[in-house]
């Protein structure tokens, strides 16, 4: 199967089959939440400013950012256990945890924002956001501002400092996987997906695939969330659900005391997830990295992964662009 260009996205074939990443074992509840509010991670709280003072890679910071002393944060916060809302509705989860390390070698505060997943690269064009953390797959379509559907240029791109690997999954009722094993055994069904994700245009090359191939045609339907998609299957309007390997087996854990769903087959296509930044936001991009590279060494970031379960995704090199 061969996939186009996007949490998450350009796509080779899925050659061969990814090591699973591990068991997720995280505590907390999954929120279903509306866009566009603002929530605040743990470090966010108390004043918006954070002195600087005791950090070590503050001066490397544009100086307006270490001004107002924030760093605004696009996310989409309803992707468990990368990033979700928790009982008291601050935002929780791999992300924020990694937000927060980043913070304390930079001096300033990460401001998570809740926005549509779609439509946070745009934000980052618009100023709304400072840098974009969401599960974001850093890939050359989006490095170059290329749309994965058409092929063609809608923006000047952004550039990641990536920061964990991840690859796709499947997964269905439990004890209903419809006879699922790969990619190919999904043409007579339909398949559910967050809209603008990787899994998205894995399933759209699938359902080309399938009709190639001359076999019964793959429907595929795209929620602005990834619970929306759940709910679909959940009232058997889809049979099969696709994300990022962590947020299913994360799903596949927690959901109805992991009696609702089921992984089937491996994960493919393992990419990094990378941290957005404007093309002309070179300074900020730089930092991020140097704040990734000190948590890396200081073992810091080891502890964050290792608390969420997910050991198996965690990079050794914080890099620029360094996605497919």
């Amino acid at each position: 199967m061969t996939a186009s260009t996007t949490r998450r996205t350009t796509a080779k074939s899925a050659k061969s089959r990814i090591a699973v990443v591990g068991a997720i074992a995280v505590a907390g509840t999954l929120l279903l939440t509306g866009c566009g509010d603002q929530t605040k991670s743990d470090d966010n709280e108390g004043s918006a400013k954070e002195s600087s003072k005791g950090a070590p890679l503050a001066d490397k910071l544009p100086q307006q950012i270490r001004s107002k002393g924030v760093i605004n944060v696009g996310s989409d916060i309803a992707y468990a256990p990368v990033e979700y809302k928790d009982d008291s509705g601050k935002a929780v989860g791999i992300d924020p945890d990694v937000a927060a390390a980043l913070g304390k070698q930079l001096g300033v505060t990460f401001n998570f924002q809740n926005g549509k997943f779609a439509d946070l690269v745009g934000g980052l064009a618009s100023k709304r956001y400072d840098i974009a953390m969401s599960a974001m797959t850093d890939t050359k379509d989006r490095q170059n501002g290329i749309d994965s559907d058409t092929g063609k240029k809608v923006g000047k791109g952004v550039d990641f400092v990536d920061y964990f690997t991840a690859g796709v999954s499947l997964y269905t009722l439990k004890g209903d996987d419809q006879g699922i094993k790969t990619w190919d055994d999904l043409c007579g069904k339909t398949i559910a997906v967050q809209t603008a994700t990787f899994s998205q245009d894995l399933a759209k090359d699938q359902a080309k695939k399938c009709k190639a191939d001359g076999k019964k045609a793959l429907k595929v339907e795209d929620f602005a969330t990834n619970p929306e998609a759940e709910t679909r299957m959940r009232s058997k309007g889809a049979d099969v659900v696709s994300a990022d390997y962590p947020i299913a087996a994360y799903s596949v854990k927690k959901a109805g005391g992991g009696k609702d769903f089921e992984i089937v087959g491996d994960q493919v296509e393992a990419g990094p997830y990378g941290i957005a930044v404007a093309k002309d936001n070179a300074q900020l991009r730089d930092a991020l990295q140097a704040a990734m590279t000190a948590i890396i060494k200081s073992g810091e970031y080891e502890k964050i992964i290792a608390k969420w379960g997910v050991e198996d995704g965690a990079v050794t090199e914080a890099k620029i662009n360094g996605g497919s």
